[in-house]
């Protein structure tokens, strides 16, 4: 069957051929092994073909099938057997077409064609036998590698979330648990493989720190779920045995970077019940003695006072300037243990607060006529802005020369927000030797905004982010000579927020500061509805 060329031979030295140039590369971008293994096959059924016209096993083309079977093996069992699987295909080709329709006979059993076939799948398998631990593919080492990478980062991340001992909870889109460590467990009564599955408002019950409940739309992970941001609160958390926990909760949602998609959130739970019970100590201890020191320091005060009246008692200059420093120094004392007391009662919630309508406009208009001579006082001019910085009001003129000014409601302790803004203005008034202060009022639908702006000499950036911190002071040479307790600006911050504001301040340090005050506007109809209700109380 050697004897001659055929043209299945002919056919498959052209398949070769086209292969390598153009199909190769294709079939490699799908699968590697599968293009190697149909090349070598190609390439060994090609020498075959040149045995054929020269001699058949006595051809020296021989050495060269050998040496394919051989090498094939390098490249693993599936490229080694592919030629075998492609040598026993063409035999077949050839044998089906050398068969003699004539005669109905067939060379298809000749001895060459089955020593053939027994060599390439004797020779390929001896072939792989030999190689395999003399060869690691490639791409097999590069898996193996990268798994072992997996699985080191996947034990050592395990170990980690086991390790901390903040509570770490990992909830799906639904809500329902996937991971949760056993600092968590702890913390909710709960086993950590318990837990799994399970809806995370089952598992962390949580109130308000005050032991109110949360309403659902305001649920922690709901937020964080829904707004897809990270989310901060300190809450009440009830465990499993009805034991209550102070928690701090940051609730953070898993965003995909492939596309972006909400995978769930991750929560990290801090116990801080023993750190609020001892600033509840502190604060405890602070309000008791500024209260039993204030009586005293009162009397103190009440008798330098007296000193200093002429129609009480008669003591000549230089005695009155030490009573008068004395009495300043006092008044000083006295103010400290008052902000002391202020700032005790607003951390723990037991600041007094009466809260009812205001309209803001009509209130800042008789708080700066209060307020007024006291920058005259000091040479500083004194301005009023309704609308916005750039107009002196925002009305709109009517028929008959009459103006209407916007009204701005808002509910909150007339008293309170008075201490504010004195406080704001008396810092003002403090650093500013000269220019003017600007108290503002403007606002949209859902907020109104007040801003009191100085001349002074402004606040460095380094600053302005610690200002409303407790105890907190600009240190420079313009601020110590100038008294203060630094709990000003922390009660005025705590006062706000009890009314859901928010205040902040906008400085350049030689260019002024700018205090602002954001608070929550109801609607006419709103304060009226509210003003019936105090009414009728």
């Amino acid at each position: 069957m050697f004897n001659a060329v055929n043209p299945v031979s002919v056919g498959l030295a052209g398949l070769h051929v086209l292969f390598a140039l153009f199909i190769y590369h294709i079939v490699e971008k799908k699968s590697a092994v599968i293009a190697t293994t149909i090349l070598g096959g190609l390439f060994t059924i090609n020498i075959l073909s040149l045995m054929h016209v020269s001699g058949g096993l006595h051809s020296p083309w021989v050495i060269g099938w050998v040496i394919v079977c051989l090498l094939g093996g390098i490249l693993g069992p599936a490229i080694s057997s592919g030629p075998a699987f492609l040598i026993t295909l063409y035999y077949v080709l050839v044998q089906v077409s050398a068969f003699d329709a004539i005669n109905g006979e067939s060379s298809l059993f000749d001895l060459q064609a089955i020593a053939v076939l027994v060599g390439t799948f004797a020779l390929s398998i001896l072939s792989w036998l030999f190689w395999k631990k003399k060869y690691i593919n490639t791409s097999t080492v590069e898996v193996q590698k990268l798994t072992g990478q997996l699985k080191s980062r996947q034990q050592m991340s395990d170990i980690l979330v086991q390790s901390i001992t903040d509570g770490i909870i990992v909830v799906d889109t639904a809500g329902k648990i996937s991971v949760m460590n056993p600092a968590a467990g702890k913390m909710t009564g709960w086993g950590v493989e318990e837990a799994v599955g399970i809806d995370i408002r089952l598992v962390a019950k949580l109130k308000q720190e005050d032991g109110k409940d949360i309403p659902e739309k305001e649920n922690i992970f709901s937020q964080a779920l829904t707004s897809q941001k990270s989310v901060e609160a300190v809450q009440q958390m009830i465990d499993r045995s009805n034991n209550t926990i102070i928690t701090s909760l940051v609730v953070s949602p898993i965003i995909l970077p492939q596309n972006n998609e909400l995978a769930g959130a991750v929560a990290v739970i801090r116990d801080i019940s023993e750190a609020r019970a001892e600033e509840a100590r502190r604060a405890d201890f602070i309000s008791t003695a500024s209260h039993e020191m204030r009586t005293p320091v009162a009397a103190i005060e009440g008798y330098l006072a007296l000193a200093l009246n002429e129609k009480v008692s008669q003591i000549d200059s230089n005695a009155r300037s030490y009573l008068q420093k004395a009495h300043s120094s006092t008044q000083h004392l006295g103010k400290l243990f008052q902000d002391l007391l202020t700032s005790a009662k607003a951390e723990d919630g037991r600041l007094v607060s009466h809260p009812k309508v205001i309209e803001i406009g009509e209130y800042v208009q008789q708080l700066t006529d209060d307020l007024r001579f006291t920058a005259e006082k000091k040479g500083l001019l004194m301005d009023l802005v309704i609308g916005s910085a750039d107009k002196a009001s925002n009305t709109k003129a009517v028929a008959g020369g009459k103006t209407i000014k916007p009204l701005y409601y808002v509910v909150a302790d007339p008293d309170r927000l008075r201490e504010v803004i004195t406080n704001l203005f008396d810092n003002a008034v403090k650093y500013t030797e000269s220019g003017k202060i600007t108290i503002g009022l403007t606002g949209n639908n859902d907020v109104i905004q007040m801003f009191l702006r100085d001349t002074g000499p402004g606040i460095p950036a380094e600053d302005v982010p610690h200002l409303f911190q407790k105890f907190y002071r600009v240190d420079n040479s313009a601020t110590r000579t100038i008294g203060g307790t630094g709990l000003g600006l922390f009660i005025c911050k705590k006062i706000i927020e009890l009314y859901k504001g928010r205040i902040w301040v906008e400085s350049e340090w030689g260019k002024g500061s700018t205090f602002y005050i954001n608070m929550p506007r109801i609607s006419s109809q709103q304060a009226s509805a509210e003003q019936a209700k105090e009414t009728d109380s």
